[in-house]
């Protein structure tokens, strides 16, 4: 319903929304009703007003919405991102952007607002940043937070347009090869280690032949592990009781093991450095634990 079909004379609807006036205009054609600030789900709902029955939400507010965590200033002016069918004619306006496409996902609505696909709402935000951290942290956060799939990702930005995937296609590169995207950013950091991990993701055995632990990596000559695990990045409690299992083996085999949550890999860099190389240190001056890689002599 409008205002003017309940006959409201367009001059009055103006005037009412001059400054000092008791209701806002947000979008071309689109009022709020009175003139404090609009909240978030008013600027969505208006921009799904604004361009229309089909258009769905996708890009940073689609992601937010799925629960992840973007590294965007609170300061930023606060866009909409929506995509509509690419016959329909409607043009970009004030915080609304508007995306024609041939490729309308079908829409996940998530308290009332229909959001692109998060493999599709990820990489529309992708295109669209500018700096390898924010591109690399939002992909991150839709594996690890949202389950999507790394291939997923690849396969969204080879469907779409190749405009802004240059760095977004680098990083999943990079990651390929990698069990967890979280290991990705280790494996940088650890390069900068005096020692470095002489092995990733290899089974090792105690001196009966039993499975002692696959760490993520592996100091060979001092008998250290390094585990990127937490719950932030693992999506069923039965995963977290795993870890724990792990670690009690680790502790009755005399394995030492650091222990890292994912978001200081970006966080405090510097400072897991400093732990993995006091860990290393004290690690020398102990017996090697009896644990093999492969099956033991």
């Amino acid at each position: 319903m409008t205002l003017e079909s309940l006959d409201m004379n367009s001059k009055v609807i103006y005037r009412k929304c001059l400054p000092g006036g008791p209701w806002r205009r947000l979008l071309p054609g689109i009022i709020l009703l009175h003139n404090n600030d609009p909240t978030p789900d008013q600027l969505v709902h208006a921009a799904l007003l604004y361009a229309g029955t089909a258009a769905i939400v996708t890009g940073e507010e689609a992601c937010l919405r799925y629960g992840l965590r973007l590294d965007v200033p609170a300061t930023s002016e606060r866009r909409i991102h929506v995509l509509i069918p690419h016959h329909l004619k409607r043009t970009s306006s004030d915080f609304v952007t508007v995306e024609r496409t041939k490729r309308l996902p079908r829409p996940w609505l998530r308290a009332g607002v229909p959001l692109a696909p998060l493999a599709r709402a990820t990489t529309d935000f992708v295109r669209r940043a500018r700096t390898v951290h924010v591109i690399g942290q939002a992909m991150i956060e839709a594996v690890q937070r949202g389950g999507c799939t790394p291939q997923a990702l690849a396969e969204e930005l080879d469907r779409g347009t190749k405009r802004g995937t240059a760095l977004p296609r680098r990083l999943l590169a990079e990651w390929a090869n990698v069990r967890s995207v979280a290991e990705a950013e280790a494996q940088k950091l650890a390069k900068i280690l005096p020692h470095p991990p002489t092995h990733q993701n290899e089974v090792l055995y105690d001196n009966t032949g039993s499975y002692a632990g696959r760490p993520d990596f592996w100091w060979d000559d001092v008998g250290l592990a390094w585990e990127i695990d937490s719950l932030d990045f693992h999506f069923r409690s039965t995963d977290y009781a795993r870890t724990l299992r792990r670690n009690t083996r680790y502790a009755s085999l005399g394995v030492a093991v650091v222990q890292t949550l994912p978001s200081r890999l970006r966080t405090e860099p510097k400072t897991v450095l400093d732990e993995l190389r006091t860990a290393y240190a004290a690690a020398l001056t102990r017996p090697r634990p009896a644990v093999f890689l492969g099956e033991p002599p």
